[in-house]
């Protein structure tokens, strides 16, 4: 319903209900004003006929009809029996046939406080009256009754109550034309509001109503301010978004957004070029998009809301490192970055380090033979032998690290592949410390095995250098008296190996970096401790060739703890 019609409707109610209400008021309050008035009269004259009736009982019928003539009223004379002597209505021979007036409930009233009343419809001529009855009269007589009929007063009440009615009607069709005159003042300016709101919302120019009304006015004036605010904002939001997509079309790495339903809805040039798609071309949604087993398992984990870390991908030719995120709204977001020249790049470096290492290993094993046969014919205690002793030391030194440089080749080119099986570790990390017990013992350091997991899956002469490796850097790290431990554990997905030290520790700071090959928390110490800058480059290597990984905790002078996951579900062979 309209408002005009609702104020039409409601102002019509009201003034029903006011009408009514008016109405029953008057007949209420009128109706007892107007019978209270009548039978204060109709006391008073009956007493007055009380005062007139003659004593002889003879003449009192005459008297009641003589009397109720003049006064206008139907006078009725009872005596204390109840039985009626006079009445107005009726001749001497028909009073023997009216019935006993002594329990009329005016008479019973009159009897007991001197006056009484009720209104009821005559039972002798069928109207609707008052009657009232005084107590006294001459000797004989116990009771003047005077009635009236209440027609007259009913009819004055009926005609307060059409007077009312008619007052109401006139209302009504007053309230049609003011409803009417505020629907166009009112009404109208609102539903043209109303109008420019939903034009607004459909992003049509909105035409803003005219009201002198101020609260209407108000609303106008804050939609108004509400539509310029809204278009400055979509002004700000398509530039941004202009910018946005601007950005992205010149990114470098490829960008591709797909929306809950797998839909791609954003593909820039770089990503268009990476997946072999032309600038016109329509790629399919995101989970047939690819046909490559692990780049749809990559989809199928950011589908399902899986934030996919940097993961290398090969696709059309291209070596692909692909992130993904989930979207707030469900969509995906994947980032490509094309590492094809990096990964070529990188492969050419280990052909090289390769190539360079094989080429040293030849001529340094002539050195170090040659030097071992001059240390042995030259004594220790000559310059020569002193040489000799320096040569030998820096040429096995350089053999050390062509060997890991050799290793590392080979793990990072993929020419080497391990071959896991379930390995008892206690014997074989007492295998490993062998090399190193008598140096231990020699620099005052305790060896100590705590091992709650008896046995991993990996492959034996890997882990045998992973462990090699550690345990050898941690003794050079670890001063007299102190302590290095072996640990593992199980942990949900596999077994977690461990070696810790008690040694001079790194700070926090170089923890991301000590996996890199030939970076040195501190690299004069390093020099003089004889390292290669290689182990923990193999060990990180070698522990995720087998699916796992590895990390380091450490601080300054609370030692070093690895720590390397070995999954369960590496193939047993």
């Amino acid at each position: 319903m309209r408002l005009a019609g609702r104020l039409f409707v409601g102002s019509s109610l009201l003034l029903t209900a006011t009408v009514v209400g008016l109405i029953i008021a008057a007949d209420l309050q009128l109706r007892r004003h107007l019978e209270d008035e009548i039978a204060a009269g109709l006391e008073r004259e009956a007493r007055l006929v009380m005062a007139l009736v003659p004593a002889d009982s003879a003449t009192w019928s005459d008297s009641a009809r003589r009397l109720g003539a003049l006064i206008g009223r139907r006078v009725t004379l009872i005596d204390p029996s109840g039985r009626v002597r006079g009445d107005t209505e009726f001749d001497p021979a028909s009073l023997g046939e009216l019935e006993n007036h002594a329990t009329r409930p005016e008479v019973l009233q009159a009897r007991g406080s001197g006056v009484g009343r009720d209104q009821r419809l005559s039972a002798s001529t069928n109207e609707r009256r008052l009657y009232v009855a005084v107590r006294g009269g001459p000797p004989g007589l116990a009771i003047v009754r005077v009635s009236t009929t209440l027609a007259a007063a009913d009819a004055e009440v009926y005609a307060v109550e059409r007077g009312v009615a008619l007052a109401g009607l006139v209302a009504l069709l007053a309230a049609a034309l003011l409803t009417w005159l505020l629907s166009g003042a009112v009404a109208r300016p609102l539903e043209q509001l109303a109008h420019a709101a939903q034009a607004i919302a459909s992003g049509r120019p909105p035409v803003f109503p005219d009201s002198r009304v101020p609260e209407i006015a108000e609303h106008v004036i804050a939609l108004h301010t509400m539509h310029e605010q809204l278009e400055q904002r979509f002004r700000d939001l398509r530039r941004e978004r202009e910018e946005t997509q601007t950005l992205i079309e010149t990114m470098a790495d490829g960008v591709l957004a797909a929306d809950a339903t797998g839909r791609v809805a954003t593909l820039n040039g770089a990503a268009r070029r990476l997946l072999g798609y032309g600038p016109s071309d329509v790629p399919p949604p995101l989970p047939e998009l690819f046909h490559d087993k692990e780049a749809r398992s990559l989809v199928r984990d950011v589908l399902a809301g899986t934030a996919v870390e940097p993961r290398e991908l090969g696709v059309g030719g291209h070596a692909l490192l692909v992130t993904g995120r989930a979207l707030p709204n469900g969509g995906t977001l994947l980032v490509f970055r094309d590492v094809t020249e990096i990964r070529q790049l990188d492969a050419i470096r280990r052909d090289f380090v390769a190539n360079v290492s094989h080429e040293l290993k030849t001529p340094l094993t002539s050195i170090v033979g040659y030097a071992e046969t001059l240390a042995a014919e030259a004594g220790a205690a000559t310059q020569a032998g002193q040489f000799v002793e320096t040569i030998l030391s820096n040429a096995r030194r350089m053999q050390r690290l062509v060997d890991d440089l050799l290793d590392l080749s080979r793990i990072e080119s993929g020419h080497w592949q391990p071959t896991p099986r379930v390995v008892e570790l206690a014997p074989l990390v007492q295998d490993a410390w062998a090399a190193f017990a008598a140096r231990a013992q020699e620099g005052g350091v305790e060896f100590a095995l705590d091992l709650a997991a008896p046995a991993a899956i990996a492959d034996p002469d890997a882990l045998r250098q992973i462990l090699t490796n550690l345990l050898d850097n941690a003794l050079r790290y670890t001063p007299a008296g102190g302590r290095i431990v072996v640990s593992s554990e199980p942990a949900p997905d596999g077994v977690t190996l461990a070696v810790a030290d008690t040694g001079t520790g790194i700070a926090p700071t170089h923890l991301p970096r000590i996996f890199e090959r030939f970076y040195r928390a501190d690299a004069g110490r390093s020099r003089t401790q004889g390292g290669t800058g290689l182990g923990l480059a193999i060990v990180k290597h070698l522990v995720e060739v087998h699916g796992g990984r590895v990390w380091a905790e450490s601080a300054l002078g609370r030692g070093m703890t690895v720590r390397m996951l070995f999954p369960s579900d590496n193939t047993l062979v």
